[in-house]
C-alpha cells in the first residue's frame, strides 16, 4: 500500500489511501482544527458522520469541507481555521421571482409548459 503525501498548514504528512482528513489530523495529535466565529471556541470531530459541521476546514482552497467525510488525495493541501473563511462569490446569485399564491404558481407552470 503506497502512502500519499499531504500538507496540513504547510507541514508535510504521510497518509494512507482511504484515510479521511479527520483521521489524519487525529493521528497526528490535532484535537481541534477550527474555532468558532464568535468566541473562538475550539472545534474538531464531534459526530464523525457529517451531520454537525464542527469539523469544517479548507482543502485545496475550498472552504467548508467536512474533515470527517473527505478522503485525502495525494498532494492535498489542508488548512485549519481560526474563525470563518467564507467562499468567494464569483458570480451574482440568480434572481428568483417569488410566487405569491397557488394561482400564480399554476400560471407560472402553464407559461413554462407553453415555452417548452
Amino acid at each position: 500500500m503506497a502512502l500519499m503525501t499531504v500538507y496540513v498548514d504547510g507541514e508535510r504528512h504521510r497518509a494512507l489511501p482511504g484515510q479521511t482528513v479527520a483521521a489524519l489530523l487525529l493521528a497526528t495529535g490535532h484535537r481541534s482544527w477550527r474555532t468558532t466565529r464568535l468566541g473562538g471556541r475550539p472545534r474538531g470531530v464531534f459526530c464523525g458522520i457529517g451531520v454537525c459541521y464542527d469539523c469544517l476546514l479548507v482543502v485545496n482552497g475550498l472552504p467548508d469541507v467536512r474533515a470527517c467525510l473527505r478522503e485525502l488525495r495525494d498532494g492535498d493541501r489542508v488548512e485549519t481555521l481560526r474563525g470563518a473563511r467564507l467562499p468567494a462569490c464569483t458570480e451574482a446569485p440568480e434572481t428568483v421571482r417569488p410566487v405569491r399564491d397557488t394561482a400564480d404558481a399554476e400560471e407560472a407552470d402553464d407559461e413554462a409548459d407553453e415555452v417548452a
